[in-house]
């Protein structure tokens, strides 16, 4: 059993790795699935092979099952999951991840339980308790900016030692080092890179030159 759960634990650690080497997570709202492929080159050339495709739309799975196979080596999860079942479908689909804007009990110990990485929302205390008896080392700051931003994660980690945050909502290449300068923020989620106008237009080679841009800034922060 307790090998069982090191193998676990080695897994979750391995895509929260990943995800920390890259510095931001991309957070991707496409409603047509033709878009997966292209988004998904652009954002790997541009030097963030890594997604979170939100699960607001209908074409989010397709979406997700494109970017996997076309993009092996891409890290795609899927985010704003609030059942058991869209989980069930974004694994199945290819996602190596989960993101939920909440902390819903049930579905992170359904997560857990099937050795899914899942980073739930919070802003509260409470809410990280609840993290922290799951087992689960990294969670979602959200609405980053909305919640208090910097100064509330760093209030909320200085109790909480054991955990660290992903930061999302609000955050931009403007305020982008205020949270990464923080050693208990292992990334951000960001969506300024790939916005819906941009997709929808599709301005990939625009997505790429923003996409490399977002990257660099996390290496001038990071150095």
């Amino acid at each position: 059993m307790k090998l069982k759960k090191k193998k676990e634990k080695k897994i979750m650690n391995e895509v929260l790795e990943k995800i920390q080497k890259i510095g931001i997570v991309p957070v991707v709202v496409l409603n047509d699935a033709k878009d997966a492929e292209p988004l998904a080159k652009a954002l790997c050339n541009g030097g963030l092979p890594c997604a979170e495709v939100t699960f607001r739309t209908d074409a989010a799975e397709e979406s997700i099952r494109i970017m996997s196979e076309k993009y092996p080596e891409m890290l795609v999860g899927a985010g704003t999951v609030l059942t058991t079942e869209q989980v069930d479908r974004a694994v199945a689909a290819g996602a190596k991840f989960i993101v939920s804007p909440g902390l819903n009990p049930k579905i992170v110990k359904y997560c857990v339980e099937k050795n899914i990485p899942i980073t739930p929302g919070i802003c509260t205390p409470s809410e990280a308790e609840q993290a922290i008896e799951n087992g689960l080392e990294v969670v979602k700051f959200f609405p980053a900016e909305q919640a208090g931003g910097v100064a509330m994660i760093k209030a909320m980690a200085a109790p909480y030692t054991g955990i660290k945050f992903m930061p999302t909502g609000g955050i931009n290449a403007k305020n982008l080092e205020d949270y990464l300068s923080f050693d208990k923020i292992v990334c951000c989620g960001g969506s300024w890179m790939v916005k819906g106008e941009l997709v929808k237009a599709g301005a990939f080679d625009k997505i790429k030159e923003l996409t490399a841009e977002a990257r660099n800034l996390v290496e001038s922060i990071r150095k």
